[in-house]
């Protein structure tokens, strides 16, 4: 039996009671809402009295004649053993909703005993490949796993005068985009409205984790993460010229990892490795990779095959009218 949700409260104590992950929080659905085409849909799966698992669902509706595409991000969340129900239940749903197809990212490792219809997708969402750093561990352990030049870094950075401060007002959030824009622009990729941001500070309230560091008062380097009892998700972050010169996001990182860990999060999660700079400065910190089972479909009409046929070539369509876009406005 599948239960809706309404309230914001019992959704987040179901997530935190059922080691949900952060993007399964009710704040995360709110602003892909107020942000775009998607509109939230949060779920407990029952059988009988007994509860077997959840799903936040961003539903979108397509041009016609697809109906809807529903997409779990990170999720459902469920125990080992309840996933194919899970799973069942959650497809049968989407499709008496007029679903073209359901689409998940969960953080599961392996997964053996698909249910019948279920296949792996080409056109993926999140990057299925992270670094995780089991909390459970001493400070000392977690350390020891760092590369050596990382726990150098860790040092230097301390002793260089570098301080990390947790961030919540909308002054200290604006120097945080301040190098977000910058790194962003360094690095070639794109970046939300600044509302966006401000609008997440706002609606995950506590769950954000925002650490800015500096030194003597001047911006460095920034972390934004959210967390829940089983996970903290690195989100966004950046470094400006002044901060890489002083190694600052090592101390920065460290102070998340370490502030996690003390608040008694289970796992900390580096979210999305590729093959950069970033991502080895994410690896340094761990020396380890995790891949999760990627994307899958369970397609729910006949027009399955021909949307995800076009899928790709309209995504291509809207970065070129983006690049475009952000090209005109540039001033000359």
């Amino acid at each position: 039996m599948i239960k809706e949700i309404k309230d914001q409260t019992e959704w987040d104590a179901l997530v935190t009671e059922q080691g949900g992950h952060p993007l399964q929080l009710w704040a995360w659905g709110e602003l892909k809402s107020q942000h775009g085409p998607w509109t939230p849909i949060r779920l407990a799966v029952e059988q009988g009295e007994r509860l077997v698992g959840g799903a936040q669902i961003l539903a979108r509706t397509m041009p016609r004649p697809f109906g809807r595409l529903f997409y779990i991000p990170r999720g459902p969340f469920c125990l080992k053993k309840n996933r194919g129900e899970v799973l069942r239940d959650l497809a049968v749903w989407a499709k008496q909703q007029g679903g073209v197809e359901l689409k998940i990212e969960p953080d599961w490792t392996e997964m053996n005993d698909w249910p019948a219809g279920w296949r792996r997708s080409n056109n993926r969402i999140l990057v299925p490949q992270t670094a995780l750093i089991d909390l459970c561990q001493t400070e000392d352990e977690i350390l020891a796993a760092a590369a050596k030049k990382t726990r150098q870094y860790i040092r230097k950075s301390a002793t260089a005068g570098v301080m990390v401060r947790r961030v919540t007002d909308k002054k200290d959030i604006a120097k945080c985009l301040k190098i977000y824009h910058a790194t962003a622009e360094q690095r070639k990729f794109g970046l939300h409205d600044d509302s966006y941001y401000y609008d997440l500070a706002r609606l995950a309230s506590e769950a954000n984790l925002i650490y800015l560091a500096e030194k003597d008062g001047q911006p460095l380097s920034f972390l934004w993460n959210l967390r829940t009892p089983a996970v903290e998700f690195e989100l966004y972050g950046g470094v400006n010229a002044t901060g890489q010169e002083l190694r600052s996001n090592y101390a920065l990182k460290w102070q998340a990892i370490t502030a996690a860990r003390a608040a008694g999060v289970k796992t900390y999660d580096m979210n999305g490795l590729l093959n950069d700079g970033i991502s080895n400065f994410k690896r340094s910190f761990t020396g380890a990779e995790t891949t999760w089972v990627g994307t899958w479909d369970k397609p729910l009409s006949p027009l399955y095959r021909v949307w995800e046929t076009a899928l790709p070539a309209a995504k291509k369509t809207v970065r070129a009218v983006n690049k475009l876009r952000s090209s005109c406005a540039k001033p000359s």
